[in-house]
């Protein structure tokens, strides 16, 4: 057999995703590999595949006994001999484990890398005849990474020891650019292909709320989808413990996990979720690493994580299959006061110097700022991701709550002036809080007790909210106009960047959400949902969902029979795939992604039933597409085909040839003023608004724009080409009076944005 057999054959699928066969390539030709791929990504075939064709064992170094657990079920379903070695098994397990290991019973052994050092497994190493060592969740060995594991330190010391160096094959979806050259380095990998696919999950749906009560919030959520498997973080185990009571009362199925239950309790916490007894998990972040659960569809942040590489990793645990899920971090200022308190709190590590330990804490305390910043930012939030992680993104990504959410900008010049004087006026002694509470003049005895009454900008924005004020810092930090003391007093400090604010050569413009009747009034929780890609099971007609719950209820049967998981059976997607395909026959079913020959053997019988039984084995459309039917909705609309592919959801912006011939032209607009024009041209019952930010993405894809920092400014800059196309820059009039260089448009660059629209 070779890769391609391979994969039908075991895992059903008929051809490779992005970055897999380069990966699988190099392997089988002797070369060591890293592959750094988005969680979902499908990491695990890329070792799998190879993991069959090459002679001998391979090795898979693994950190929790729960991801070995899920690894290994899937692999012995689908007909592969795989065993895991960890603490849950016996001595005579482990023995017995090695004794078929050495006979040639398992092509893969997933071990823990504690294992590595023990006498027992070092002898049957030497005997073996390993292929491949593959490390998993490879940032692990990174001593700057957010989850080193000093046991991943054992991996170098084992391959040392072997008489034979196997290849080398290392995976994880963080890493930034640092930690990817650690793993090279501390691994020893020798002419790796190293490969980054990219850290962009297009599926998930990204949101920052800040909610007047989190609990109702919560609640409110889950409510509204009450049939989907989600996870809930929390910073610590009492607001985990306070959450899962609340959810209990609401008569939520809900578990838990923390590291002060016992460990049996949360071994069948973890159980209960992965086979859906419980669908929705409130955990503090010791859950979740290594849990293959493919049906998350929501992730919230109760508390706000201490990094961007904590967040991503586990909002990452959404949407594993590639259908639609969401990642809601609900976001207080007291979170930030709680995850300093948990960075001087962090035990220092022993092995460190006194200077390691003191470059760990400010890499930490950056991290924290960087994961803060991203609470606060009014830009899109996948793109703030990806430029974190060293990529760029188009800078809209329409599937984020900044994207769809629509934004006043006002002119907070004079205020931030303000704030800049005052925070030089008390020498840059006191933080957030106390700014802002002197600069609304409040009358506090904090604030009495500082004294702060005696200086000249005491109450020098007493027309402003504190939260008002607070909120323009917050941008100042954002733009690297103040900063903070990496202590846990954080105290305000100018950069050298607020001399142009204060000498009027740079003006801050603040981006705000528009307040909408569509908040609500006891979560403060915008009820608008994006209109972005939908799910899979979207696409099938009423008849199509009625076979998928049956296929989903003989899915349930099968796993309650035979103790696993129900998506190690068949994922929400291959029962999908089964509705619109209507597979009749064994060969049929064998078309269906993700029934391979193992599994069909397994399984195939017992859905090709439900199916007969269900359609009298008389095939017919269960999904909604272009050649059905118009008057499959009842108001008979001639938009049937709009309509049949989203159902009661709009469709992206575009424009009829008679809509844009209506475009009211003249000798200039902003690009905001022709996104408002073009909005008036459209179907409004079923097309979205289009905005600024989208034309402006469309102009950078086309090279015509670019925005770039400048001395640490954001300046809009037009290309050669944009100019070509009538773009100009001019001076524009804020509402307060202050005047700043924006993008125009004359009559020509109206038409060619109009044209590109349509």
């Amino acid at each position: 057999m070779d890769k391609y057999d391979i994969l039908k054959k075991y895992f059903g699928y008929s051809g490779f995703r992005e970055g897999q066969e380069i990966l699988i390539d190099s392997i089988l030709q002797g070369q060591d590999v890293l592959g750094i791929m988005p969680t979902g990504a499908g990491k695990s075939i890329c070792y799998q595949v190879p993991a069959l064709l090459l002679p001998g064992i391979t090795l898979v170094v693994s950190p929790l006994i729960s991801l070995m657990k899920d690894q290994v079920q899937a692999l012995n379903q689908a007909g592969i001999h795989a065993a895991f070695i960890n603490s849950s098994l016996s001595e005579s397990q482990i023995s017995k484990a090695l004794r078929l290991a050495a006979a040639g019973q398992y092509k893969i052994i997933y071990v823990a890398p504690e294992r590595l050092e023990t006498y027992e497994f070092l002898r049957f190493a030497e005997q073996a005849e390993i292929s491949m060592l593959t490390v998993d969740e490879a940032h692990c060995i990174s001593q700057w990474g957010q989850d080193f594991r000093p046991s991943y330190l054992k991996i170098v010391q084992f391959i040392g020891q072997l008489g034979k160096r196997p290849i080398i094959s290392a995976f994880t979806a963080t890493a930034t650019e640092n930690v990817k050259e650690d793993i090279v380095c501390v691994l020893g990998l020798r002419n790796p292909r190293v490969l980054v696919t990219g850290f962009d999950r297009s599926n998930l749906y990204f949101a920052v709320e800040m909610p007047r009560r989190k609990d109702s919030h919560v609640i409110n959520y889950i409510r509204e989808h009450e049939t989907d498997s989600g996870i809930i973080y929390c910073a610590t185990r009492k607001n985990v413990d306070t959450l899962y009571e609340k959810l209990r009362g609401e008569g939520v199925a809900v578990t838990k996990y923390h590291a002060g239950l016992a460990a049996e309790e949360r071994r069948q916490n973890q159980e209960d979720f992965i086979y859906d007894k419980c669908p929705v998990m409130v955990a503090t972040n010791a859950f979740g690493m290594g849990i293959d659960k493919s049906n998350v569809r929501y992730v919230i942040h109760y508390n706000m994580p201490q990094s961007l590489e904590n967040y991503y990793q586990e909002a990452g645990r959404a949407g594993r299959d590639g259908e639609r899920a969401e990642c809601i971090l609900l976001y207080s200022a007291q979170d930030v006061m709680i995850n300093r308190f948990l960075l001087e709190n962090k035990e220092q590590r022993g092995e460190y110097t006194q200077e390691e330990n003191a470059a760990v804490r400010e890499r930490d305390e950056e991290r924290l700022r960087m994961m803060t910043f991203y609470c606060m930012t009014t830009e899109c939030l996948r793109e703030f991701i990806l430029r974190y992680f060293g990529e760029s993104g188009a800078g809209y990504c329409g599937n984020c709550l900044n994207c769809v959410r629509e934004y006043d900008e006002t002119d907070v010049t004079e205020e931030a002036v303000k704030i800049i004087t005052c925070i030089r006026e008390v020498r840059q002694r006191y933080g957030i809080n106390v700014i802002a509470g002197m600069l609304a003049g409040a009358e506090r005895a904090k604030l009495r007790e500082y004294g702060v009454m005696a200086y000249q900008s005491f109450g020098a924005l007493r027309d402003m909210q504190e939260s008002e004020i607070k909120r323009i810092i917050n941008g100042l930090l954002t733009d690297n106009l103040l900063v903070t003391s990496n202590d846990k007093y954080s105290l305000l400090r100018t950069t050298a960047a607020a001399e142009d604010v204060i000498s009027g050569t740079r003006h801050i413009l603040l981006k705000q959400a528009k307040k909408t009747a569509e908040r609500s009034e006891e979560s403060g929780r915008e009820q608008k949902k994006p209109a972005s890609r939908l799910r899979k099971s979207d696409i099938l007609n009423s008849r199509g969902l009625e076979l998928f719950e049956r296929l989903r209820e003989c899915r349930t049967g099968i796993a309650r029979e035979e103790s696993l998981p129900p998506y190690i059976i068949f994922s929400d997607k291959t029962l999908v795939d089964m509705c619109v395909k209507v597979p009749l026959s064994r060969e049929e079913m064998l078309q269906v992604s993700g029934v391979g020959e193992n599994k069909f053997e397994r399984y195939g019988e017992a859905f090709l039933q439900v199916i007969a039984d269900y359609t009298g084995g008389i095939r017919e459309k269960f999904y909604f597409g272009e050649t059905e039917e118009a008057d499959i909705y009842s108001d008979g609309s001639e938009n049937g085909r709009i309509r049949r592919a989203y159902g009661s959801r709009k469709t992206e912006f575009a424009l009829t040839e008679e809509q844009a011939d209506r475009f009211p032209y003249t000798d200039r607009y902003l690009i905001p003023e022709i996104a408002e024009k073009l909005n008036e041209l459209r179907d409004a019952e079923l097309v979205k608004k289009t905005s600024g930010a989208e034309i402006f993405r469309r102009l950078q894809a086309e090279e015509c724009v670019a925005e770039v920092i400048q001395d640490g400014m954001r300046r809009k800059m037009i290309s050669d080409k944009g100019k070509e196309a009538g773009l100009f820059m001019d001076m524009r009039m804020s509402r307060k009076g202050t005047e700043y260089e924006d993008i125009y448009c004359d009559g020509k660059a109206q038409r060619w944005i109009v044209a590109m629209m349509k």
